[in-house]
């Protein structure tokens, strides 16, 4: 299987149409272990995948598929099936999707969502940040967060997680599972900020799309942001994470109601030593 490793130890999977597609094995933990390979993969979407990408995803033993946007994203870019792997949907909603599920056009959507950002957010950025915020301490997608990290607990094989870049609820999602494993917060940041690597020649395209596009100057920023992985936005959420609750795992425990037991469960799972030289 073709991979690219990076300085930090992520390994990318190098897969025709899943630019953003990543394994988290090879973390390294605070205690000396490492994440296992093969068992712990985050995306983007899984639309209209070729016949090699789909063969590819079967051998390496992708078990469970979660998809974690709504039903709008959905209909527009459904996933292709993957031979083997049970698909189940935990849609995370969040101040960018809440309420719109039935909405025909995540295009309208946003060009709704760019109006107020100057008024309430007063920039991109910040709108950014107030996102992932809704998705961590909102009762509705902290039962989805919940189900998600329940899952895992009770998964035997390898389960992949996407949303549509693979960038924002796959990446609030990869940064608990990390957190709890006991993932070095720079390391955290790190993968997160990765998304835009390997996303380079697919957003750069975009941007050129948006800047001759007859938008808004607010449209154009939102969506600009939203392509982006500023590490501003991962270390702004994490640091808000420790002001209420010191830390991910007792976040997990308190917001999320994963018990100590289960996030041992956790560890024992998807954690191994390192095997000496």
């Amino acid at each position: 299987m073709a991979k690219i490793q990076n300085e930090v130890g992520i390994t990318t999977l190098r897969l025709k149409k899943l630019n953003n597609t990543r394994d988290l094995g090879g973390l390294p933990t605070k205690d000396g272990r490492v994440v296992k390979y093969g068992k712990l993969i985050r995306s983007g979407k899984l639309f209209k995948l070729p016949e090699k990408t789909i063969a590819r995803l079967h051998q390496i033993g992708v078990t469970k598929i979660v998809d974690l946007r709504i039903d709008t994203e959905i209909g527009e870019y459904p996933d292709t099936m993957i031979p083997g792997a049970e698909y189940i949907r935990i849609p995370l909603l969040c101040t960018a999707t809440a309420g719109i599920t039935h909405d025909r056009s995540m295009r309208r959507l946003m060009a709704k969502e760019s109006r107020r950002i100057k008024e309430e957010f007063g920039s991109a950025d910040n709108y950014m940040i107030a996102m992932y915020e809704s998705i961590l301490f909102q009762k509705d997608p902290q039962q989805k967060l919940a189900e998600f990290l329940h899952m895992l607990i009770e998964e035997e094989g390898c389960v992949l997680w996407h949303c549509s870049a693979g960038k924002d609820r796959a990446g609030v999602c990869a940064m608990l599972v990390e957190g709890i494993l006991g993932v070095d917060e720079h390391i955290m940041e790190l993968d997160y900020c990765l998304s835009d690597v390997f996303q380079r020649r697919k957003r750069s395209w975009q941007k050129i799309g948006m800047t001759i596009a007859p938008v808004s100057g607010q449209f154009k920023a939102l969506i600009i942001a939203m392509m982006k992985a500023k590490r501003i936005y991962i270390h702004a959420i994490l640091e808000k994470i420790k002001e209420r609750y010191q830390s991910i795992p007792n976040y997990c425990k308190e917001a999320l109601g994963i018990t100590e037991e289960e996030m041992k469960a956790l560890r024992d799972k998807y954690l191994e030593e390192v095997l000496p030289l």
